[in-house]
């Protein structure tokens, strides 16, 4: 595979690229925009994969010129975002890229930031701060859909655990609250167990692991998670369940868990049990990663004075058993046309996500989300 190739050549220039984004733009650097990027919690796929499209949106050839991006990150402490945010606008910022760890918690700083004239764009989870932009999913919808397809697919009766994710998040609240409501409506749905999955496949692993050493995989009938759909079909197999036996699950976009909804036997490049197609039943979801490059993007179009609407709301990714389709190359043309899962011999890891491709952000696509690398 020519692309295959070219991605693997990419990834051997992946680290120095990424020092010198996170290390500022400094060639040219007064000429250019300077913002910021700021991460909370980053242990898992996602948040790498999304940090990625941003550095790669910065290098883009339409965006290198413009923009000088720094990256902090804080962790999984509203205190120290804070701290850091206050830093970036003292250092000069003219606009910052945040995801915020709590809805709430960053509010004073963002209306200060504002007020000295930064442009603030969260994406992914929320800021209520009425100064900033936001551009996610509907995350209530998401949780509403997903606990919605499980109901049905047990008829409405059953016993479920439940993964959530990073706790104190937007994202994190909306879904847990919107999927439980749903489960509210059935009286002989069950949630048996409940662990906070922090959106990584190896904290699910943890999880689940508890849970199944007093509950047996006989004894579930679903599983609703923000992560762990991948890794549940796995812990099941191990446990010596065959594919045809494997619980719903209605959860995350993880590449993996779509190579697994593919039909037993589908001749998929690079499969190894369980990174392979089960047949396993699924609803797969995600936020997509491309919205903290948009965030840039749209950051830059308000500095150089576009009207930039407040709330972007971006289309919320949804694949069934009858909507996944392996993308073969991984090329623009092929996710334009509807590809959503990638072969595992493009894509090595199974808790990559899968949900890249936006019309509005053809600057990038597999290798920005792989390597930080731009379209060409």
């Amino acid at each position: 595979m020519r692309f295959l190739k070219g991605l693997k050549s990419l990834a051997a220039c992946t680290a120095l690229a990424a020092g010198i984004m996170a290390a500022g733009n400094t060639a040219g650097a007064a000429d250019k925009h300077k913002i910021f990027l700021s991460m909370s919690y980053i242990g898992n796929d996602w948040q790498a994969e999304a940090a990625n499209m941003v550095k790669a949106m910065a290098a883009h050839k339409s965006m290198v010129d413009k923009v000088d991006l720094q990256v902090q990150v804080a962790g999984p402490n509203a205190q120290r975002q804070i701290q850091q945010i206050n830093a970036m606008v003292q250092a000069g910022a003219e606009a910052i890229v945040i995801y915020p760890i709590s809805p709430t918690a960053l509010n004073s700083v963002i209306k200060n930031a504002c007020d000295k004239g930064v442009k603030i764009f969260a994406y992914d989870g929320d800021i209520s701060e009425p100064c900033a932009h936001n551009i996610s999913i509907d995350q209530t919808e998401a949780g509403r859909v997903t606990a919605e397809w499980l109901a049905q697919k047990l008829n409405g009766k059953g016993d479920i655990v439940m993964i959530t994710g990073v706790p104190g998040t937007s994202v994190d609240d909306l879904r847990t609250k919107a999927a439980k409501d749903v489960f509210a409506k059935y009286p002989d749905i069950k949630i048996v167990g409940e662990a906070v999955g922090m959106w990584s496949q190896a904290v699910a692993r943890t999880e689940l692991s508890k849970i199944t050493a007093t509950r047996s995989w006989d004894q579930i009938n679903g599983l609703w998670t923000q992560v762990g759909c991948y890794t549940a079909n796995a812990m099941q197999l191990e446990s010596g369940k065959t594919p045809e036996q494997l619980l719903p699950c209605a959860g995350e976009g993880s590449n993996g868990g779509r190579i697994q909804m593919l039909p037993v036997g589908t001749e998929v490049e690079g499969a190894a049990s369980p990174y392979a197609p089960l047949g396993a039943q699924r609803i797969s979801y995600a936020s997509p990663p491309y919205s903290g490059a948009l965030a840039l993007k749209l950051a830059v179009a308000a500095l150089e004075g576009q009207d930039v609407p407040k709330r972007v709301t971006l289309p919320l990714p949804i694949v069934t058993n009858e909507t996944v389709k392996l993308c073969n190359e991984g090329t623009w043309e092929e996710m334009k046309a509807g590809c959503n899962a990638f072969l595992p011999s493009l894509v090595s890891n199974p808790g990559w996500f899968g949900s890249i491709f936006s019309e509005q952000t053809p600057e990038i696509g597999l290798a920005a989300a792989l390597v930080g690398q731009p379209e060409p």
